[in-house]
């Protein structure tokens, strides 16, 4: 039998292409193993071992350090989705938001009513009357959930009952905290209480039902990265407001939550310039990226932007939404001519705003207070198992420590 063939640590560090402080890095971390040479100062490593960290690095999602998540809570097939095993395009046409709540924190499907507390909505209403008029209705649910977190005295209180009442209750007194533009809610439904906050025009039970739609179709979507943040803090057994928190900062980014903010924009021009390939190409140009668009999920398409464009499809009733309309019809043509990506859900959302008269905000909005129900249902996940269990270690690729002799000074 031939000798087993040893390499350097520079033999292996080429090999993996990457410095040699980082083969050191894996060994310290026990991802590779080493042996030493005769006279003890070189490291060498057994070519097999060096071979199959090479195809565990290779092999999607084979991440040695990373724990496993696993959740009862939102299937994605690739042209579905499901919330325990009901599936959401159902749903969104004929479950309420507070249904669809229960069943990821309960696993049962029932209406149960979201209601502000008085004294918490009070604190929050005085906590965000400062604010400037123009900050985003996303940037005062953030003080909302800080504001009423503090007064909790109770909130470290983990516990499935506490944790949902308590999320009933954050979920209320987001929503009514948030400024009424005009016009009494229509009904007692959190999407009713939403819809005055969004826009003033006088709510339409066809409104109000697409309202609700979105709500349940973007309460969960498996570990997207705001909710990976949130269960990371819910890890560290940190409170429910803390773990919404955590997904409310991941949400911010123009590549999750504040997509459909863009997407406002992109039909907003082109409902000015009539010119939908001139308006795609200078967001191309400018961003590198086009939102609204294709879904890595949904190779076939959203199947959320489908619901929630169904059922936005009914006849216009005055000139603005017909000139929204042809809008989203002039992009929709433009992209499907030009890559044939569909809608996604940010450009429903962000239709569902315009035609409607909310701000350009009101999409993200929508997508932070659904949301929020997801979170919640993934800290309960994350409270029943091994805590603190998030803790990858990065793969350092500085200097040597070894290689640092002091700061020179000059001449």
């Amino acid at each position: 039998m031939s000798a087993e063939r040893l390499l350097t640590t520079e033999e292996v560090a080429r090999r993996l292409g990457v410095k040699k402080a980082t083969v050191y890095a894996y060994v310290s971390r026990g991802l590779l193993g080493s042996r030493r040479n005769a006279d003890g100062k070189e490291s060498l490593f057994a070519e097999p071992d060096v071979a199959a960290f090479v195809a565990r690095r290779k092999r999607p999602g084979a991440v040695p350090d990373a724990p496993a998540i696993h959740t009862g809570i939102t299937l994605i097939t690739g042209d579905e989705l499901f919330y325990r095993g009901h599936n959401a395009r159902v749903l969104a046409g004929t479950a309420s938001f507070e249904s669809v709540v229960t069943l990821l924190w309960t696993s049962r499907l029932a209406h149960v009513p979201v209601e502000p507390d008085p004294e918490l909505r009070a604190l929050a209403e005085a906590v965000t009357v400062p604010l400037p008029a123009g900050a985003r209705s996303t940037d005062r649910l953030r003080v909302t959930v800080a504001a009423i977190a503090a007064v909790d005295r109770l909130r470290f209180d983990t516990t499935p009952a506490a944790v949902i009442a308590r999320g009933r209750t954050i979920l209320g007194t987001m929503v009514a905290a948030l400024p009424v533009r005009a016009h009494p809610p229509r009904g007692q439904a959190l999407a009713d209480a939403l819809w005055c906050r969004l826009t003033d025009r006088a709510p339409t039970a066809a409104g109000v039902a697409a309202l609700n739609a979105a709500l349940v179709l973007l309460a969960d979507h498996d570990l997207a990265a705001s909710t990976f943040a949130a269960r990371v803090a819910a890890s560290t057994r940190a409170h429910p407001y803390a773990v919404i928190q955590a997904g409310l900062a991941a949400l911010d980014g123009p590549l999750h939550g504040a997509a459909s903010d863009i997407v406002f924009g992109l039909l907003t021009e082109v409902m000015r310039s009539r010119d939908a390939v001139g308006a795609i190409a200078d967001r191309l140009r400018a961003d590198g990226w086009l939102a609204g668009f294709g879904h890595p999920l949904y190779p076939a398409g959203d199947p959320r932007a489908a619901v929630l464009l169904g059922m936005l499809a009914e006849p216009p009733v005055a000139e603005g939404q017909r000139a929204v309309r042809a809008a989203m019809a002039d992009a929709t043509a433009a992209m499907e001519r030009h890559s044939g990506a569909a809608p996604n859900i940010d450009f429903a959302l962000a239709a569902l705003a315009l035609l409607h008269g909310m701000a350009a905000d009101a999409g993200e909005t929508i997508f932070a207070v659904a949301r929020t129900a997801g979170w919640i249902a993934h800290a309960l996940e994350e409270y029943a198992d091994e805590p603190s269990r998030f803790r990858p270690n990065g793969r350092y690729s500085g200097q040597s420590p070894g290689a640092v002799h002091g700061v020179s000074g000059g001449s």
